[in-house]
């Protein structure tokens, strides 16, 4: 810092101003008649007067020794992800290296350097770090600010800064862009039916927009579809909701010539696909005492439009009661298990038996039903091993067991179900609450369940004596569920403490109607905080296998799972990229979405001068596009402009501090008057000779 002394006249007056200005106007008026005689004498009596004036007026000579303050430049780095695109990182920290070389040569300049973070969902927040910086700045020593930024900023003020704005943009000039944008897109849409989303295309920075663009829309692994749509114009795309869960749709828009970056011409949309109102047919062959416990649990569901119906008069039951007496509803037959039958989502066959009631048409149509993709569930009793077993109608061909004969096929007595080592895996059985791997069940007996032959479903419940009491089967696209006992209302009873009854039958029927998170054999994968969630679940023993992750950027890692229970896996890895991510075990495949971190940073990726070139001319500084030739040259100016071509300039201000002042009177008193003395005395000999 140099030093250096400066001298200045200064008054420190002895009267206040007014009565020094009251005797100078005295003075003029004593002097006035000798001035207009032109009197010998008054040019020694005016000289006496002045010196009075002048020492009542208190001269001094003050020496201040200042210190120079160096001035202060603010350089200020835009580190967001939109300058992670392309090489502008790359010429962002050369700029910076090459501006701090030659500040540290130029004197009395200290250079801070701050960096603009991501800012989450608010963009570039380049002016709020630019006035966080400003705080402990002075503004006399503040030289300017030179912003490394690529021009996308979501903070532009309505004033410009306190000091010279130099703006360097790491791009040969402005760029064009396209990008996908998500006009609507719903959350959630009811299976069966289809949602509309709403997109467009734009094209940015380009005076003459393309008409068209190729839009490519791929759902989950589905094959892709390819569309062409106007640029400019919102586009409706109508999805259908085929299944429960969540659908990913990956959107991607055919690239702009000379675009800088794909990154934002895909969108990523994830529709929650829910059922709305389940209709469940329930038939009881007869009145029985788990007919209450199906008809309380379904009934409870809002979400569950339930026709029932119980055999209260089998045909052969013939008392001679005319029909016109009786209050019984007829059985739609026809209605139910041939015209409509296709719209229930669930069929449940209580303790029902081949009476003559469904000829044998009908329960062909329910195999058909279940088959097509429909959904069976049977609990049975002795009737099912009695001569009008459904086991010996075509409905036999989609169950997974048939009677074993005897007597009546049933044994009586307590046992408590167990859950088989299968079922500790399957997602209807596993965890399910009461049941104790290391001991006895902590649920209620049954007393009594149905012997069966030939079993060829999945057993995951079962007796004492390895018998099955719960198999499950897939057949063709739907599935089948046989609960081998007509026990299971002891548990809604708390018959000996219950047992999970609500909670299994639950999970009985949303595995029939194909509910993703009672898969048997799943892979899936979510988002949370920033990490890939990955589970897999399996019937098949051993150690997991490895997954095959792909990001959508098509690079591909394998990723090792960790057991976390019987039949499940689970990984999670960071995964920051946005679009959708794949998952593959070789078999099954699954799509996570991993919507983009900053939307208003990624929705338009242009380097571009647009945002802060007024700013810049405004606070007296400019805008420089930074090139593979280095950053523009770095000068101190005192006046003029702060800008050229090739250089930026940073304003000199000669701020200082003051360590020392000297003080010395010009006209001491022991001075002044001898002086005024001696012009009297003159002035009064020239005034007498």
């Amino acid at each position: 810092m140099m030093t250096q002394a400066i001298a200045a006249l200064r008054f420190d007056p002895a009267v206040p101003l007014w009565v020094l200005a009251a005797l100078g106007v005295l003075c003029l008026l004593a002097l006035a008649p000798a001035l207009w005689r032109r009197a010998r004498g008054v040019t020694w009596r005016l000289l006496a007067f002045a010196v009075l004036l002048f020492w009542l007026a208190g001269p001094r000579l003050v020496e201040e020794t200042r210190q120079g303050l160096a001035d202060i430049g603010l350089l200020v780095l835009d580190d967001t992800a939109s300058m992670h695109i392309g090489d502008r990182a790359r010429l962002r920290d050369q700029a910076r290296a090459a501006i701090e070389a030659q500040a540290a040569k130029l004197p009395n300049l200290q250079l801070r350097t701050v960096t603009v973070p991501e800012s989450g969902h608010e963009g570039t927040r380049l002016f709020t770090a630019i006035d966080r910086a400003l705080a402990d700045i002075p503004r006399s020593r503040l030289a300017g600010i030179v912003a490394i930024t690529d021009g996308e900023v979501h903070d532009v003020p309505a004033t410009a800064p306190p000091a010279p704005l130099q703006v360097l943009i790491p791009a040969k000039g402005e760029e064009v862009d396209r990008r996908l944008r998500v006009v609507e897109a719903p959350e959630y849409g009811l299976v069966g039916h289809s949602v509309t989303l709403k997109v467009v295309v734009e094209d940015l920075g380009t005076a003459h927009p393309a008409d068209a663009a190729r839009l490519t829309i791929r759902r989950d692994g589905d094959p892709p579809e390819v569309d062409s749509v106007p640029v400019g114009h919102v586009q409706s795309i109508e999805v259908p909701i085929t299944r429960a869960g969540p659908t990913v749709l990956d959107l991607s828009a055919a690239a702009l010539p000379g675009e800088i970056s794909t990154l934002n011409n895909r969108a990523v949309v994830q529709i929650n696909g829910v059922r709305d109102r389940l209709r469940v047919l329930l038939v009881s062959g007869e009145p029985n005492m788990g007919e209450r416990t199906w008809r309380r649990l379904l009934k409870s569901d809002p979400a569950v439009d339930l026709v029932h119906f119980t055999i209260l008069r089998p045909p052969e039951k013939d008392d001679m009661t005319p029909l016109n007496e009786l209050a019984l509803i007829a059985f739609p037959v026809r209605e139910l298990f041939q015209e409509k039958i296709k719209e229930f989502d669930l069929i449940i066959l209580d303790r029902f038996q081949n009476r003559g009631i469904l000829p044998p048409t009908y329960l062909a149509n329910i195999a058909e039903y279940v088959r097509e993709g429909g959904a069976l569930l049977m609990t049975v009793g002795p009737e099912f091993s009695g001569p009008g077993s459904l086991a010996a109608t075509p409905l036999g061909s989609v169950l997974p067991a048939m009677p074993a004969g005897g007597e009546n096929g049933a044994v009586d007595g307590p046992f408590r179900p167990r859950i088989t080592p299968l079922g500790t895996r399957h997602p209807v059985t596993a965890d399910l609450p009461g049941w104790k791997p290391d001991g006895p069940p902590g649920w209620g007996p049954w007393y009594r369940y149905i012997e069966t032959a030939g079993d060829h479903g999945e057993d995951l419940m079962d007796a004492p004596d390895g018998s099955p009491l719960l198999l499950l089967e897939h057949v063709g696209q739907g599935r089948v569920a046989m609960l081998l006992s007509d026990q299971i209302w002891l548990w809604s009873r708390g018959h000996q403490g219950g047992g999970p009854q609500a909670e299994l039958l639950r999970r009985i029927a949303h595995w029939l109607m194909k509910e993703p998170d009672l898969e048997e054999e799943a892979l899936t994968a979510h988002f949370d905080g920033g990490k890939l969630m990955i589970e897999r679940r399996t019937m098949a023993a051993g150690p997991p296998p490895a997954v095959i992750v792909t990001d959508p950027s098509g690079q591909k890692r394998r990723v090792a799972l960790t057991a976390s229970g019987p039949g499940r896996a689970e990984a999670a890895i960071g995964a920051s990229a946005p679009g959708v991510w794949q998952i593959s075990d070789g078999t099954r495949t699954a799509y996570a979405a991993a919507a983009a971190a900053d939307p208003p940073e990624m929705a338009d990726l242009r380097a571009t001068a647009t945002r802060l070139a007024a700013l810049a001319h405004v606070s007296g500084g400019s805008v420089h596009w930074l090139d593979p030739r280095g950053a523009p040259e770095l000068r101190m100016v005192d006046a003029g402009p702060e800008a050229g071509a090739g250089w930026i300039g940073l304003r000199r201000n000669h701020d200082h501090v003051v360590t020392g002042i000297a003080s010395f009177p010009l006209l001491p008193a022991w001075l002044a008057l001898p002086l005024m003395l001696g012009l009297a005395v003159g002035a009064w000999r020239r005034e007498s000779a």
